[in-house]
């Protein structure tokens, strides 16, 4: 809009709303104007500093501050191509005056105070805005006391420095304690969002859409095309490439919008870790999970407790969970040596800052672990360390050894006392602090009450379990879940976290940090697929930059908050400029609507109320979150509902220490109350009975419902309005241990293929649960890809199938191509290969990587995903409960050795008789080429091909089957070739898509054969 000269002249001599200086002129003697929306009074010093080191919007109406004539190109000034100004176009750093320290001080009450509003207060004349319509000015904050008192506190501050300045003689009062540039650091985003570059993320964006064109001409054509000899063949043919066509669209549409993300700890130090106070960094609970110590080596739980009371993070802000759901003595024994030896430990990895600092892993590393280690100690230390270490692990082994022979009745304590977990389905709950002295994180032992008649709900009820338990001890707003074979690799993991919790901008719609999944014991050919690159660095990427990664479990540091399950807080909107009145009906804007103010009538409220109330006043500034939660508390839309304690038990449990820790975010809660009382209430949260007629397991913690209850329960917060975010630092954060072998791996896949089938066939289904949430469309699209692609597992064994049958019966899928069905396959083909290219240029996947990913897809699809079909569709007919499953991993270099041993299960028998029948058919097929002559080599190729196809995607099982010392078990190759042959067998005796005649052919041929 053009500003009228006459509105303007009026406010000359204005004072700036920031600095408090004047505004001043241009050199054309017009006042200077920042904002051409609402004319805010700024002087072009201000100006200038929000739009290099500020937000570059401006104060009131929250518009971005555009480039004015003579002012220095910014970030983001690209868009821009109405300035002619050459003289300045290159000019990056702006100008710079005596001023620039008062007008940082001035912008920091901006943007710099706990991520508040901008709200700002009129001093000067009354400004005319720029539209004649009249409009509320409470809107854009005029009149805000807040705002008058941080401008009064600043200019105190400045008038205090100015005095300084002049008692020193002239000298900056800031030369000697304060660096500035420190401070401009401080004030920056913790994070920051990086797009795939153009070049590469554009050419992968336009393939997609011609891939999708070519596909539905394709489909179009495989329809209308029949092969009237094979009718049964090419209808299965047909359905199969079209599941895969439906499931294609499903998994590659939430790629569309991939990032990456950056941290800065330096900042975060500057900001939360000042020298000379104490650090500001919040608190954070970590969650190890345990069972059985005999399944999970107590030496790997014990790692992964080191690597925690050694991370690179304030001593008395961390606090370690174990959940022992084994009750076993020999994981507490381990515990209480597993601390003793910290004490060892810890100093010495944060002397000479070691990295990763679980003992095993950091010992066993082929590296020159001297370099950039001047101290001359260190290799003193660093050698009794490893035979302090060596001791540790004989003392672990010994338990190890002595557990495996349990006394009949029962292990004793050291005072004679029976062991209360002798019986590990029946048992009390018991909790104890191992540590809790200033050197070290505090470290509690967990096993939780199980008692024979109650649904103890596995690895979920576990972690609701420590939930509970730490908010009665600790209470920290953030919370790490870990498995016990995954240890901290990275030191300053929790810091990476916390760059996108902590970020005031960001961080208050996270729920969740999800780091990738890292592994140890892989082979260099990753020959199953352990590294699963191409989720985590294509499939999580893209989810990014739409709402979030989901969940996958193990090394994700979620919002306590978020857990309870309450709603994401509402983002500030800007006032809008334009009428809005059509959606309450209003034919235009001539027609005025009052609102009419009611006055508040002051209300009788129990006691309980109004402290809650007063409660969520006193956080409605310190901490919007919770603010925003007790709101969701109280009801949607204006209705109230009561803040009893009877509606915070119904949702909480009946334990009134919990119920308050909820009220609050900060650790602090509990400091009067004495430690037998917090450990006697946190017994009582963890009894067998404290979640029943609550909203535990379905609407609060961990949710109940699939053995994948980490993908279950993100899904639940996203639909709740909150974003997650995916971290991938430069050191990866965590490691665990890989499945030893394929056995192992397929075992793997199972469960997680159950745990989709669970949620697919539970009411928190994502085709049909949380609409009108908070969840976009592609974060959903994403959920209902990864519930229904187990699902895909009967078309693509079918299509595996086919390649045997067609080279048996010399029959195939395909008719006699034309041009254009020609033309088709060669485009699809060409898509396929092309979006494949650009999709690892933009991720960074490499070749090898992608092919192990499109083999174990295969291997996968027929045997883990089919059985697990059918188990979840076996538990929701009959009710029969699914096992938990615990998979063999790599603990040390002798069992690398085992990684080609294929361990007896049912779920290698499919694909083992698919790479048969397949073989068979190859030779069967290469018999009748020979024998019908040369014409019937071109239609053997191509069924070869097809054969060739699956033979090369069950590779990993042709290698068990004729590699090294033969370590296939003898049953499934029985099984198998019993299969195959009755297969085939059957199939040349029935040869279903063979034309039957009724008899010989009575037509003369011509020929006299007298």
């Amino acid at each position: 809009m053009v500003l009228q000269r006459k509105a303007w002249e009026n406010l000359n001599g204005g004072a700036c709303q920031i600095c408090g200086d004047e505004v001043g002129l241009t050199a054309g003697g017009e006042l200077f104007v920042a904002c051409n929306e609402c004319a805010f009074p700024i002087c072009r010093a201000c100006y200038e500093y929000e739009r290099r080191e500020g937000n570059q919007v401006c104060p009131q109406c929250k518009t971005r501050l555009k480039r004015l004539k003579g002012c220095a190109r910014v970030e983001g000034d690209e868009e821009e191509d109405d300035i002619d100004d050459l003289e300045n176009e290159f000019n990056f750093e702006g100008k710079s005056n005596g001023q620039d320290m008062n007008h940082a001080f001035a912008a920091n009450a901006i943007s710099c105070l706990s991520g508040s509003p901008y709200v700002v207060a009129h001093t000067g004349p009354q400004l005319p805005l720029l539209n004649n319509t009249q409009k509320d000015l409470a809107a854009y904050g005029y009149g805000s006391v807040a705002w008058k008192e941080r401008i009064d506190t600043w200019k105190q501050e400045k008038e205090k420095l100015q005095s300084m300045k002049t008692d020193n003689g002239g000298q900056d009062a800031y030369s000697d304690g304060l660096d500035l540039s420190l401070m401009d650091e401080a004030r920056q985003p913790l994070s920051r969002k990086l797009p795939i570059p153009s070049s590469q993320i554009n050419p992968y964006r336009i393939i997609i859409i011609i891939r999708l064109v070519v596909l539905g001409f394709f489909s179009h054509y495989r329809v209308m095309h029949p092969v009237n000899d094979a009718y049964a063949l090419w209808l299965v043919s047909v359905i199969c490439e079209i599941c895969f066509a439906l499931s294609w669209i499903l998994d590659q549409f939430p790629k569309w919008l991939p990032i990456d993300r950056e941290t800065y700890l330096d900042r975060l130090s500057l900001r939360y870790e000042k020298e000379g106070q104490p650090a500001l960094l919040s608190h954070v609970d970590i969650f190890v999970a345990t069972a059985d110590p005999l399944k999970g080596s107590p030496l790997v739980t014990a790692n992964t407790v080191l690597s925690i009371l050694a991370v690179d993070y304030p001593v008395d802000k961390v606090s370690c969970y174990v959940s022992d759901d084994g009750a076993s003595i020999l994981t507490f024994e381990a515990l209480s040596e597993t601390y003793e030896f910290a004490r060892k430990w810890v100093p010495f990895c944060k002397k000479f800052n070691v990295e990763p600092r679980a003992p095993e892993w950091y010992f066993s590393q082929k590296i020159d672990y001297f370099n950039d280690k001047l101290l001359p100690s260190f290799v003193r230390e660093r050698r009794a360390m490893k035979r302090e270490y060596e001791e540790f692990k004989i003392r672990i082994n010994a338990l190890v050894a002595r557990a495996q022979k349990a006394p009949e009745e029962g292990w004793a304590m050291q005072d004679g006392t029976p062991w209360p977990g002798n019986n590990i389905r029946d048992h009390p709950g018991m909790i104890q602090i191992l540590g809790q002295s200033g050197e070290l994180p505090c470290l509690v032992y967990v096993s939780r009450e199980k008692r024979p008649s109650f649904n103890h709900r596995k690895k979920a009820g576990a972690m609701n379990a420590l939930v509970r338990v730490s908010a009665v001890l600790t209470n920290a707003p953030y919370l790490l879940n870990l498995d016990f074979d995954h240890y901290i690799n990275n030191s300053k993991a929790l810091r990476e976290a916390m760059c996108f919790m902590m970020d005031p901008l960001v961080g208050k719609r996270v729920c969740y940090v999800q780091f990738p999944q890292m592994f140890n014991g892989i082979d260099m050919q990753d020959q199953y697929a352990n590294k699963n690159t191409v989720f985590f660095d294509i499939n999580l990427k893209g989810l990014d930059g739409i709402q979030g990664p989901i969940c996958v479990g193990t090394g994700c540091v979620f919002r306590r908050l978020a857990l309870y399950g309450y709603d994401a807080p509402k983002p500030d909107k800007p006032p809008t400029r334009t009428c809005n009145c059509w959606r309450n009906g209003c034919c235009g804007c001539f027609c005025l609507r009052r609102k009419m103010k009611k006055k508040k009538q002051p209300s009788k409220q129990p006691k309980t109320e109004i402290e809650i109330t007063n409660i969520k006043q006193g956080h409605a500034v310190a901490s919007p979150l919770m603010y925003t939660a007790m709101k969701d508390i109280e009801g949607k839309e204006g209705e109230k509902f009561s803040m009893s304690e009877l509606k915070l038990e119904k949702k909480f449990g009946q334990s009134p220490i919990f119920i308050a820790s909820t009220l609050v975010e900060d650790a602090e809660t509990f400091k009067g109350f004495s430690l037998a009382s917090l450990l006697t209430e946190s017994l009582h949260v963890i009894s067998c009975g404290y979640e029943d007629k609550t909203e535990w397991g379905k609407e609060v913690g961990w949710i109940y419902g699939s053995v994948t209850e980490d993908i279950l329960t993100g899904f639940k917060m996203h639909c709740h309005g909150w974003r997650s975010v995916y971290c991938i630092p430069a050191r990866p954060a965590f490691k665990g241990s890989a499945p030893i072998n394929l056995s192992a791996r397929l075992q793997q896949v199972l469960g997680s293929a159950l745990g989709s089938i669970e949620i697919f066939l539970s009411r928190h289904c994502p085709l049909w649960y949380g609409y009108g949430g908070g969840i976009k469309w592609l974060e959903r699209i994403s959920y209902i890809s990864l519930t229904v692609y187990p699902w895909t597992s009967f078309p693509l064994l079918a299509y595996c199938t086919l390649p045997a049958v067609c080279l048996l019966t010399g029959k195939f899928i395909v008719p006699k191509l034309s041009s254009a069905g020609s033309l088709l396959f060669l485009l699809l083909f060409i898509c396929i290969f092309v979006t494949n290219i650009l999709e690892m240029r933009w991720s960074g996947v490499s070749i090898d990587e992608w092919w192990r990913n499109e083999q174990f897809w295969v291997i996968g699809g027929v045997s883990s995903q089919l059985f697990a079909v059918f188990q979840g569709l076996l538990k929701v007919i009959t009710g029969a409960d699914t096992s938990s499953f615990v998979t063999s991993k790599v603990r040390d270099d002798g069992e690398v050795s085992e990684r080609y041993a294929l361990q007896w299960t049912t779920l290698l028998i499919p694909p083992t008789t698919l790479l048969i029948i397949n073989m068979i058919g190859v030779v069967v097929g290469i018999a009748n080429a020979i024998n019908y002559g040369y014409d019937s080599w071109g239609p053997f190729f191509g069924r070869f091909f097809f054969a060739f196809w699956v033979i090369i995607h069950l590779y990993p099982f042709l290698k068990g089957l004729v590699g090294r010392e033969n370590r296939t078990p003898t049953i499934i190759i029985v099984w198998s070739v019993v299969l195959a042959a009755i297969f085939s067998v059957l199939w040349v005796r029935l040869d279903p898509f063979v034309a039957k005649s009724d008899g010989p052919s009575l037509v003369e041929c011509g020929l006299d054969c007298n």
